[in-house]
């Protein structure tokens, strides 16, 4: 276990990296400046190339690469183009509420789905229910269901704020409800995608021959789901919830756009929106370490639940 744990952590900073570089040359490419962005469009172009020159825009690539990185690898990711704030502080800021969406999201999604899927792999008619509703479920846009939601229950029916975030530790009560939309957007999807995995690895499980043994010893049929069948399920069902986690992140960036919560992914939509790069590579790095720290939350449940992958 601590050897896994050890090469996935020697695998993060090189992933970092990758990412940070990648993400540095593709912004670079993107039409617009972040002078321009600062000073408006009715600067001259003098102005311009000034404020160019103050903020290092006017250095080679890979000189403004070299210099974020040397300052990223002692833990400081720059100051924004834009607002002149310090990277790290505003991003600490905005991990709350991005975390908030997405583990709830997740969670929400994981609890439904998997007990869909296991209804759904004992009874052939919910079964294919299920299977319909997950095409259903991936086919519906984040952005068309959160619209439909906020007319639905936030402007018809006033039951949840349609936009803004509310800290835990300031209304924990109006913190949850800030979340009920942007949840429920995001864990649509996700619902039905492990509803599916559950149910084709619940149904494959049960169709072993140890679940004929076991019922045929007059083991409880509820026993034999949940404690036996569901256990050696595992290993799919957790890969698909972490993708889904994953997949989470790129569904902030529409959701927190919508409902107007101060997250990383409209941090990201803004920084882009600016060409503000200090901004977007701290952004970068956020997610990157996030993904990497739940492949190794998932890669720990497997050892942790099937004693062959533990041995293997």
């Amino acid at each position: 276990m601590l050897r896994l744990v050890l090469r996935r952590l020697a695998w993060a900073v090189p992933l970092a990296l990758v990412a940070s570089m990648i993400s540095f040359v593709l912004v670079a490419f993107l039409p617009g400046d972040a002078a321009r962005s600062l000073l408006g469009q009715n600067a001259t172009a003098a102005q311009v190339q000034a404020a160019r020159h103050e903020l290092g825009l006017d250095q080679p690539l890979w000189s403004q690469y070299w210099s974020w990185l040397v300052k990223a690898l002692q833990g400081d990711f720059g100051t924004s183009l834009i607002n002149r704030q310090p990277v790290t502080a505003q991003l600490n800021d905005r991990l709350a509420p991005s975390l908030s969406l997405i583990i709830g999201s997740t969670l929400v999604a994981a609890i439904i789905g998997m007990l869909l899927g296991v209804r759904g792999a004992q009874r052939g008619t919910l079964g294919k229910v299920v299977t319909s509703g997950s095409v259903i479920g991936l086919a519906l846009p984040d952005f068309w269901l959160g619209l439909v939601l906020v007319m639905l229950f936030a402007v018809q029916l006033p039951l949840f704020p349609p936009t803004g975030y509310v800290p835990l530790p300031e209304d924990p009560t109006a913190w949850l409800n800030s979340l009920v939309l942007p949840v429920v957007t995001l864990a649509v999807p996700a619902t039905a995608v492990i509803a599916k995995q559950s149910r084709d690895a619940v149904a494959t499980a049960l169709d072993q021959p140890f679940v004929r043994t076991l019922r045929a010893a007059g083991i409880p049929e509820r026993t034999v789901v949940y404690r036996h069948a569901l256990k050696n399920a595992a290993v799919p069902i957790l890969t698909v919830i972490g993708t889904v986690f994953v997949g989470a992140l790129g569904g902030t960036v529409a959701v927190e756009t919508i409902f107007a919560i101060p997250g990383l992914g409209s941090t990201a939509v803004q920084a882009t929106a600016s060409h503000d790069l200090p901004l977007i590579e701290g952004v970068v790095v956020y997610f990157t370490v996030i993904v990497i720290a739940v492949n190794l939350l998932v890669d720990v449940a497997y050892h942790l639940v099937n004693p062959r992958v533990r041995t293997s």
